[in-house]
């Protein structure tokens, strides 16, 4: 047995020595063949090519199949990326849609009370986010404003879309806000068409509770949520959401506003609605109103023929 397998190995090394140095000049004369530049080697070159490479399509199966892979898969980033750029148009789509019913909302009531007087104290100042605290007991953010900018704690803070919260401590050059997701966080509102009032409670969840529904049935999904205003802390009319159900059947509200991308936040300057202090005050004389003046018993005039 040893001396079989001696003699098969001292065949097997000079036989692939053999085979190797064929390869070889099989390869250098191949490349010669290609190298020479002369008709006729061009023509026999032309006619090895012709034979050889439409045989070789099965194995150039792989190769094509890689490269159609490299191209399916540049196009699906090319999709992802269209995707993504089409997400931040819907996104501004939806914010101009919204301004234009607040337009829209807006001039009907102009139109129907061309004698209103709309607020001028209710300005605005334009704060950057400077840090995130949430957390799951508490949700706030802090602001680069404060006392400096005329800040007083209890306004409301928007991201230009919807609501995001209201003042909740205020320093000399910074302000912090409790979000509308926060536990602590509890804002009257009105639900439309319907005109049901409400409070949306936040319960650190990305979209907090109805409660104190007067009428459930007469609210839907999609119904749009504005603050309405009760409380004198919050003005009236300011965005805050749509109604989706859980699914459990709680309706919640879905913020309008982007509790993931916040930079920029407009404190409103609200300082409240005036306190009706004495009732007469209000109420027009009546002689002006063309009322019959009120007589004194005796203080009649006597009646002429």
């Amino acid at each position: 047995m040893a001396r079989e397998r001696s003699n098969s190995s001292d065949y097997t090394g000079p036989l692939r020595r053999l085979l190797m140095a064929v390869l070889v000049v099989v390869l250098g004369a191949t490349f010669l063949l290609w190298r020479i530049d002369s008709p006729r080697v061009e023509r026999f070159r032309a006619q090895v090519t012709d034979r050889l490479v439409p045989n070789l399509d099965w194995a150039m199966a792989p190769v094509t199949g890689t490269v159609n892979l490299l191209r399916d898969f540049q196009s699906y980033q090319r999709l992802t990326e269209q995707n993504q750029e089409l997400r931040s148009e819907l996104r501004k789509m939806q914010t101009w849609k919204e301004a234009a019913l607040q337009l829209e909302q807006e001039n009907a009531r102009l139109l129907d009370l061309n004698n209103v007087r709309l607020d001028p104290r209710l300005t605005y100042v334009t704060g950057v986010v400077l840090a995130d605290s949430g957390s799951p007991f508490r949700q706030s953010v802090l602001l680069n404003v404060g006392v400096r900018d005329g800040l007083v704690e209890g306004w409301a803070t928007m991201d230009g879309i919807g609501l995001v919260g209201r003042i909740s401590g205020v320093g000399e050059n910074t302000a912090r806000v409790i979000l509308l997701t926060d536990t602590s966080s509890r804002i009257p509102a009105v639900i439309q068409p319907s005109g049901q009032r409400a409070v949306i409670a936040g319960d650190n969840s990305a979209a907090p509770p109805v409660d104190f529904l007067e009428n459930p049935d007469l609210v839907r999904p999609g119904d749009r949520v504005i603050s309405s205003g009760d409380g004198g802390v919050f003005p009236a009319g300011l965005l805050i959401g749509q109604i989706a159900a859980d699914p459990s059947g709680r309706l919640r509200v879905r913020l309008a506003a982007d509790f993931e991308r916040l930079e920029f936040l407009r404190v409103l300057r609200h300082h409240g609605t005036d306190a009706v202090m004495s009732t007469p005050s209000v109420i027009a004389n009546p002689d002006r109103l063309g009322a019959p003046p009120s007589f004194v018993d005796g203080d009649a005039p006597a009646e002429t023929e």
